[in-house]
């Protein structure tokens, strides 16, 4: 019986690690967005209003 807790408490140690870890890597990942004037998915009346609100 106490053999059964042990690999139990063990199988919650090692998933509780390899979620802290997915964790901190998904966020030091470096997100990027494209710019407005080279992103083909724009239509053109789009990019007009989109050139207009920089600030």
């Amino acid at each position: 019986m106490m053999g059964f807790i042990i690999v139990g408490v063990l199988i919650v140690l090692i998933v509780l690690f390899l979620s802290v870890v997915t964790t901190s890597k998904a966020y030091t990942y470096k997100h990027t967005v494209d710019p407005v004037e080279n992103n083909p998915n724009i239509s053109g009346d789009r990019k007009i209003i989109n050139s207009n609100k920089k600030d």
